[in-house]
């Protein structure tokens, strides 16, 4: 293909293609006024989609055609003078008859399949049939024109698409791999240093924020008082932070208790609530209760928010394993298909903080595939008067 980079609109295709096709359908009236192309643009016959292309529209992308060299704006003498316009894409691509042809119906209806294309460039050249029309398709897409496009569901041939801009094709649009190991590409161990450094430098600011935000949160309260009244014995919450939601829970009638893996948040929470017990320990060696043979309920609210896709099976099996039977699990995270990465936090500067997110399906497998049942979940979206910007899922699950 020559050295251009045309990267037409979709309008720019349009254009293009209806003087491709005008100048070989009605050649008595080619090159056209602004008047017949916008005419020609916008029929209702054999374009997709159908367009209302004002004039000014059009006016504004053939100077744009103009500076890419792809098409002219003449004068015509006849009788007096007009602008026209005409294309001169079949000189600079050097296109012969079939492969202009294949062309035009491709910018003016976009990705088309090889029967569907021979049918309809039947006015602008004959093709001895459907093989005919795709072996022409073969030599313009080693010439950089076209492009063969997978065959989807249902479809009995491949269709064909050209490369002079974008176009819709119908295609998903491929998702970005999400690197959910890089938490942990130095260590688990050096992770977990970190996030300790991180909420210890934060701890109090962090409390502040955070303290009063089941005030905003409805959805969040009728779940935490649905916990404390099904659960049948002692309640923890590991990751617990600075504390709130363990509290909201002990006020609610339940036999709360927090745990988390920093110090400085152990105590923040100790003093903001003196009267709930708060602990230091890891979630991922979390014992049975002193007074129970089990956990009446664990919640894992927002606490597994730091650890690689890999952590996650075996943080979930240590969290249901010392659940009594009939006991709760429940699992609160930030739902989504990136890494966040925090360097800056309430004004604290020179962290490093992985925020990992997940795939609600995916989650509700992995809580599945931990040994529970009744598995139910629920996806919200963000508050954004509070400055979310990510969804949010709860899963619930029973001990059996």
């Amino acid at each position: 293909m020559p050295d251009l980079d045309l990267a037409l609109s979709p309008t720019e295709q349009r254009i293009l293609g209806s003087l491709l096709e005008k100048q070989v359908t009605v050649p008595a009236s080619y090159p056209l006024t602004l008047s017949g192309l916008r005419s020609a643009c916008n029929q209702t016959s054999s374009r997709e989609p159908v367009t209302d292309l004002d004039e000014q529209t059009i006016e504004s992308a053939t100077k744009v055609l103009k500076d890419k060299g792809v098409l002219r704006i003449v004068w015509s003498d006849t009788g007096r003078r007009t602008l026209k316009y005409h294309q001169v894409l079949t000189d600079l691509l050097d296109l012969e008859d079939d492969e202009r042809a294949l062309l035009t119906v491709l910018l003016l209806r976009g990705p088309q399949a090889p029967g569907e294309l021979r049918t309809r460039t039947e006015r602008l050249h004959p093709f001895d049939g459907r093989d005919d029309a795709e072996s022409c398709l073969v030599g313009m897409a080693e010439r950089g024109f076209v492009r063969r496009l997978d065959k989807r569901p249902g479809d009995r041939d491949h269709r064909w698409v050209h490369l002079l801009g974008a176009v819709d094709t119908g295609e998903p649009t491929p998702v970005a791999a999400v690197d959910r190991e890089s938490p942990i590409a130095d260590s688990p161990e050096a992770r977990d240093d970190r996030v300790r450094a991180t909420y210890g430098a934060v701890a109090e600011a962090y409390a502040e924020h955070l303290t009063a935000e089941l005030d905003d949160l409805p959805f969040e309260r009728w779940l935490l008082e649905r916990i404390a009244s099904e659960a049948t014995g002692p309640v923890v919450e590991v990751g617990s932070g600075p504390g709130h939601v363990t509290a909201y829970l002990h006020a609610v009638g339940a036999d709360a208790r927090g745990l988390d893996l920093t110090p400085e948040m152990v105590d923040v929470a100790r003093s903001r609530f003196p009267d709930v017990r708060y602990d230091v320990g890891d979630l991922r060696r979390l014992m049975r209760p002193e007074s129970a043979a089990g956990w009446g309920a664990v919640l894992a609210w927002y606490s597994l928010i730091h650890l690689a896709a890999s952590e996650l099976p075996v943080a979930l099996e240590s969290l249901v394993r010392p659940i009594a039977p009939g006991g709760l699990l429940v699992v609160a995270l930030q739902a989504g298909d990136d890494v966040a990465h925090l360097d800056e936090w309430f004004g604290v500067e020179g962290l490093a903080l992985d925020f990992v997110r997940h795939d609600p399906e995916s989650i509700v497998a992995l809580v599945e595939a931990a040994g529970v049942t009744d598995v139910e979940w629920y996806l919200r979206g963000p508050v954004t008067a509070r400055g979310e910007q990510t969804r949010r899922l709860y899963v619930l699950a029973r001990r059996p």
